[in-house]
């Protein structure tokens, strides 16, 4: 894993929590701030041209999406002609560079940051074709974006300039490097290197310096053996030294004295003969303890030569006149990115070392808890994972395999078996053409053909398939870097299916015939043929999918809908996002597609997201009309077999279990309701009354409505999705008892098989609109009913009820089934029906002893609110919340099921006090459901009767029209008429007369 060290482990948490936010919002600054000091330049170091274009890429997409700082320049150079001149070299490269850029070369007023990072990375070759420097970080940012390395250089590094006022800090772009920039205290004079103390085993492995009493740099020590830092000094009593972290600031004379030296000859120090260290050959001068003599001695970067001596006489010249100040920190922290094995540890356990950095296992990924590590990643619920998985940019369908100890990165697993201990990587080339590449989690690409690979060793693969190394390597250096082994391909689909055969070709289980025939590279050629345009679009894609994922996955796992918000930032879907929705919508039924659509409307908002709740009550609406079509029963002709038809009903009272008839809780959890018919002032309220007539024409009025239609074309009649429109409900009877079709037909036609035109005359006798009687739905099922008669079309009660279900979705009211049973089924009903889109109703009369049947009716008071509430928006709301999962809304649901059980046991025994008592729980429960229910107005009613009642109600969906409750013993009706009338007056709230019937 990176390698770091620690101080005190509980002041070092509290200083990083700290020091993460108050570089984070010196970041921020340094966005908005014109005041802020920023960075002049900050300059990325690039092994070739192809490197540098990746580098430029991923800049510019930080840079149109406002994340990069507007005063700095950003600039990316690479290595001249790709050759290595070593990170000497590539910092004298720069200073050329900026002379260029600034037209002088005094290098004063300047604060330059640059990140060395043009290395090929051999020991993560996933990350070579990018580079290191944008590799992941296992954070997400706090504005939501996943870190990498850059992004944490970035943020960490913005509160330093406001410490420098001039010169130049220069970083290794593999060591990440956390501190409090308060900490630096540089004069602006010579050089200074960032140190803090860490263990000598650490040290040993990296450059190490030895301190004088003028806090100046006596000796730098670069990757020498314990024993020797012993001896030196540079070991104190607990044995740390102080490390060499990799971070060294120049002064503006630094920088001029360096630039002197490739002004008129820059090829004698910048080549790759030469290949000058910035560490071993810049710092080891500025030692005050160094002779030129053992700076000579000192190993190099490369082979040493004449060359190399020379450049090191000159350099030696030019700074050895200053000297190097040593800033130790503390509190800070060192973190090394080093191979593939240790990212792997590091996914795996070794991110728990890091949560005071906020670092986690699974970062911006559509994981199940606990099932592999992820950064940007997928795992599909269907896809089985062995241990000590990872996944980069990737994602692994149902059906994948993935074996213990593994990493993907940047590839899609289909069905396919991937080993243990294996990293999958694959990469999109500049040709269009594919390659996925495969080797150990522990493999050293730097090692020649003896080194490991894939379980055995290159030069055991070599034998196991009786190749030549001719067929495996075209250049001397022997190395699995540099071997040829991955077939290129046109698909990734074939490519990791090649590759997957290198891995059993490792095995002797290969198919070497095809592996042959296959043009094939190798990991080096990964480096300079990857498309990084292709390599930035996947991972922005996989940031797509995996949003999209995620939100599947809460749905999968019942999770609110209200985890889902901020899951859209931008508050619209991308093309690949559409794409995916379509291909989910495509082969889904309609609980998925309802609940998909209902989750990202939501998740988007405003008016793209309303868009999609459209759609999702679409679905149901879609589902109940299909449910009632599988059961109707076409009639060849219908005919008028009647001059006149008359069908009266009564209204309904809802006692429990309201809501859970309606779609689509019904659908998955079967209802359970508790109702009543009801006479409002002795009388049956409803009338539907259906006359022949001789003329090709439909007639349609309504006498509580005054208003009257004739209609001799299809077309208008086939208009019912206006909840407005006076005719609404008698259209949609039409419809919906298939007497004309929903779209096209002729009028005069249907009419001539029918053998008449007719008259359809509805009537709601003395009921206020709005009353939560369920007047609507009982006036749709007499339409229904009347239509059937008229037509002496058999039609039972259940094929009433469906059709009235079919009428409430055409007219787009929505509602459920429980209206219209109280209203066609006289008497008490318990009414109950099993999960399932087709609602087979089951209703049971509950039976009471008649004095207690008398009681109830002598107890049971209605009164008029005075208000009306149309219920399409309000099922809209209460469905919605169902929908999406609200756990007080489908808590509630499922209680109002159980309390009506439990009120049919106390009627059914005569205890109309407690059925008075749930009664009222039910009513709590309702405002849980639809907190609409109830109003100011409403509540103010209740406590005027307060003492006069044992139990109360809304009817319908409340928040208007009547209220119910039931009386305390020896209570008049007229007792609570009175006070009503006391406190209320002429308010039309009022006690209305009714009886069960």
């Amino acid at each position: 894993m990176p390698k770091t060290t620690h101080t005190n482990p509980t002041l070092e948490s509290l200083f990083l929590s700290q020091y993460l936010q108050d570089a984070w919002d010196d970041y921020l600054r340094s966005l908005t701030r014109e005041t802020f000091p920023c960075w002049d330049y900050i300059v990325l170091t690039a092994s070739d041209e192809h490197q540098a274009e990746g580098f430029r890429k991923q800049l510019k997409q930080r840079q149109v999406s406002g994340f990069l700082p507007g005063r700095t320049h950003f600039h990316v150079i690479p290595d001249p002609e790709g050759r290595r001149v070593g990170s000497g070299g590539a910092t004298l490269n720069v200073l050329r560079f900026l002379v260029e850029e600034t037209k002088t070369e005094d290098f004063g007023n300047l604060r330059i940051l640059v990140i060395h990072s043009g290395g090929d990375s051999r020991r993560v070759p996933q990350y070579s074709a990018l580079g290191k420097l944008f590799s992941p970080v296992p954070r997400v940012l706090p504005n939501g974006r996943p870190s990498t390395l850059f992004d944490e250089f970035l943020v960490a590094m913005s509160g330093v300039a406001g410490r420098i006022r001039e010169g130049m800090l220069l970083l290794s772009g593999d060591v990440l490097l956390l501190f409090n920039p308060l900490q630096i205290d540089f004069s602006g004079e010579g050089a200074a290197v960032l140190s803090f103390k860490a263990d000598v085993e650490t040290g040993k492995n990296h450059g190490v310096y030895l301190k004088n009493d003028d806090d100046n740099v006596a000796e730098f020590l670069h990757k020498q053996t314990v024993e020797t830092l012993k001896e030196k000094g540079a070991v104190n009593n607990r044995g740390c030294v102080d490390i060499d972290t990799g971070a060294v600031i120049f002064s503006p004379g630094i920088l001029r004295a360096l630039y002197s030296l490739v002004k008129k000859d820059p090829e004698r120090f910048v080549n790759e003969k030469v290949r000058l260290n910035l560490y071993g050959d810049f710092q080891y001068p500025m030692a005050t303890g160094a002779t030129l003599e053992s700076f000579l001695r000192e190993k190099s970067e490369g082979e040493y030569c004449r060359e190399l001596e020379e450049a090191r006489r000159a350099v030696w010249y030019a700074l050895h006149p200053f000297c190097m100040k040593l800033l130790r920190l503390a509190p800070a922290q060192f973190i090394h990115f080093g191979t593939t094995g240790e990212v792997l540890e590091l996914m795996d356990t070794g991110v728990e070392s890091y949560a005071g950095l906020g670092w986690s296992r699974c970062v911006s990924s559509s994981i199940n808890d606990g099932a592999a590590a992820g950064y940007m990643s997928i795992l599909s619920s269907g896809a089985e994972c062995g241990k000590g998985v990872y996944l980069e940019v990737s994602s692994a369908g149902p059906g994948a395999r993935i074996g213990n100890r593994t990493i993907l990165s940047f590839v899609d697993v289909g069905d396919e078996v991937v080993p243990d201990d294996v990293v999958l990587h694959a990469l999109k080339r500049r040709d269009g053409k594919f390659v996925a590449r495969i080797y150990g989690t522990h493999d050293n690409p730097k090692e020649g053909k003896e080194g490991s690979f894939l379980g055995t060793s290159l030069e055991g693969f070599v034998k196991a398939n009786a190749l030549k190394e001719s067929e495996i390597w075209d250049s001397q250096e022997h190395t699995l870097w540099t071997a040829r082994l991955y077939p290129v391909c046109d698909t990734i689909r074939e490519a990791i299916k090649a590759s997957l055969n290198v891995h059993a070709m490792a095995w002797g289980r290969g198919d070497v015939a095809v592996w042959r025939s296959s043009e094939r590279t190798s990991l080096q050629a990964g480096f300079y043929d990857a498309d990084p345009d292709a390599l930035i679009a996947w991972e922005k894609r996989m940031g797509e999918l995996v949003q999209m994922d995620a939100l599947e996955k809460l749905i999968q796992a019942g999770r609110p809908v209200s985890d889902v918000q901020g899951l859209f930032p931008e508050g619209r879907l991308t093309l690949i996002q559409r794409q995916w929705m379509e291909g989910r919508l495509a082969s889904a039924d309609y609980r998925d597609r309802m609940r998909l659509n209902y989750y990202i409307g939501k998740a988007l908002g405003g008016a793209e997201g309303e868009r999609y709740i459209a759609h999702c009550f679409h679905a149901v609406q879609e589902a109940v009309l299909n449910s009632a079509a599988e059961q109707w029963k076409e009639e060849a002709v219908r005919r008028i077999v009647h001059k006149e038809c008359i069908v009266e009903l009564p209204l309904r009272l809802n006692w429990g279990g309201g809501w859970s008839d309606t779609p689509p809780y019904c659908y998955e959890n079967g209802g359970t309701v508790l109702n009543a018919a009801v006479l409002l002032n002795g009388k049956k309220p409803v009338t539907v009354r259906l006359t022949a007539l001789e003329e090709k024409k439909i007639v349609l009025s309504s006498g509580d409505m005054g208003v009257y239609g004739e209609f001799c074309h299809i077309e208008e009649l086939q208009d019912a999705g206006d909840p407005y429109d006076p005719y609404v409900l008698q259209k949609a009877a039409l419809m919906a008892c298939g007497i004309i079709p929903k779209h096209g037909g002729d009028l005069e036609t249907i009419l001539c098989h029918m053998g008449a035109g007719f008259q359809m005359d509805t009537e709601v006798v003395g009921v206020p609109k709005g009353s939560g009687l369920g007047t609507s739905s009982i006036l749709a099922a007499a339409c229904v009913k009347a239509l059937c008669a008229f037509t002496a079309t058999p039609c039972t009660p259940q094929e009433i009820y469906r059709h009235v279900l079919v009428m409430e979705q055409i007219m787009s009211t929505g509602g459920g089934w429980q209206d219209q049973v109280g209203g066609l089924t006289p008497g008490i009903k318990f009414i109950t029906t099993m999960p399932g889109r087709s609602q087979d109703i089951h209703v049971e009369s509950v039976r009471m002893a008649a004095e207690s049947l008398e009681e109830l009716n002598a107890r049971l008071i209605l009164i008029y609110t005075g208000q009306r509430r149309l219920a399409r928006n309000l099922l809209r709301d209460v469905v919605g919340r169902y929908i999406g999962n609200e756990p007080e809304t489908v808590t509630a649901l499922n209680e109002i099921q159980r309390l009506a059980t439990l009120m049919r046991f106390e009627l059914e025994r005569g205890h109309i006090d407690d059925f008075a008592h749930l009664l009222s729980q039910h009513w709590e429960l309702s405002k849980k459901i639809d907190g609409g229910s109830s109003n100011t107005l409403i509540e103010h009613i209740f406590s005027t009767v307060e003492d006069l009642i044992e139990g109360r109600m809304i009817c319908g969906a409340g928040g208007g029209g009547f209220l119910q409750a039931i009386v305390k013993k020896g209570v008049g009706k007229d007792s609570v008429r009175d006070r009503l009338m006391d406190v209320f007056q002429d308010a039309g709230i009022e006690v209305w007369d009714c009886r069960l019937v």
